[in-house]
């Protein structure tokens, strides 16, 4: 008889054993890509040491990770850096986004620059954050992916901002015109643009899952935008929502 079924004989002790298997199976793979190895695993021992997560690859660059990754075994999360040999973070995060999109990309970098941050969250990565940021940041972006699939902070938040108001000349053309969009379509990108994920919306607006995932798709064509972060760049500049 194995351990754990010698363990589910004993009453008192069946709710820790199901408890356990709870949390063994929820924790969430990581994979790392840095090519500073001290830095790499630095951040290995602080994610190992959160309860919910654990590392299962290192990479020191994009074709390294590439070449390595296992379709059995996938990580939910890449923390990704950017500037690496061979193949930086955006083409990285490009590739996943086209290969593997269940993958959430978040950017870990020491490039507080507006243009960084933007091109990575166009390339597909999900949340950006700076290398000296404290462990607790760490934790709430790996939460915050799980639970909502994206992660928004005050660094995202004011790129994006400046950003808009600089207007990139490779955005000028998206934003110049507005589209013609339905009520529930526009009810739909209000609700975009708040931390909700995409199950809550669905349920706000009374739709079905499927339903949801129609609006986002029909929106990425009518829009000429790929990801969530251009549907809320659109919204805020055409006053569909205000800051």
């Amino acid at each position: 008889m194995r351990f754990w079924q010698r363990i589910y004989q004993f009453p008192l002790d069946r709710y820790l054993c199901c408890f356990l298997f709870r949390k063994v199976y929820a924790m969430t793979k990581i994979a790392i890509v840095d090519d500073h190895i001290l830095f790499r695993r630095g951040v290995s021992i602080i994610i190992n040491s959160f309860s919910e997560y654990k590392i299962i690859s290192e990479a020191s660059n994009g074709r390294e990770f590439v070449n390595s990754i296992n379709p059995n075994n996938l990580p939910g999360i890449v923390l990704l850096d950017i500037t690496m040999p061979e193949m930086n973070g955006y083409e990285t995060a490009r590739w996943l986004y086209t290969h593997y999109p269940n993958i959430k990309v978040l950017a870990l970098s020491m490039l507080n620059d507006e243009r960084a941050i933007i091109k990575m969250l166009k390339n597909g990565a999900k949340g950006y954050i700076l290398k000296d940021s404290e462990p607790q940041e760490l934790r709430l972006a790996l939460d915050s992916l799980v639970t909502k699939g994206i992660y928004l902070n005050e660094l995202m938040c004011t790129n994006i901002i400046h950003c808009m108001n600089n207007q990139f000349e490779e955005d000028q053309e998206l934003f110049k015109r507005k589209a013609e969009l339905t009520e529930r379509e526009t009810e739909f990108l209000k609700r975009i643009c708040s931390d909700l994920s995409y199950k809550q919306i669905a349920d706000a607006m009374f739709l079905s899952p499927r339903t949801i995932d129609g609006y986002r798709d029909a929106l990425f064509q009518k829009l000429n935008v790929s990801t969530r972060i251009g549907l809320v760049l659109y919204a805020i500049r055409n006053d569909i929502v205000s800051i």
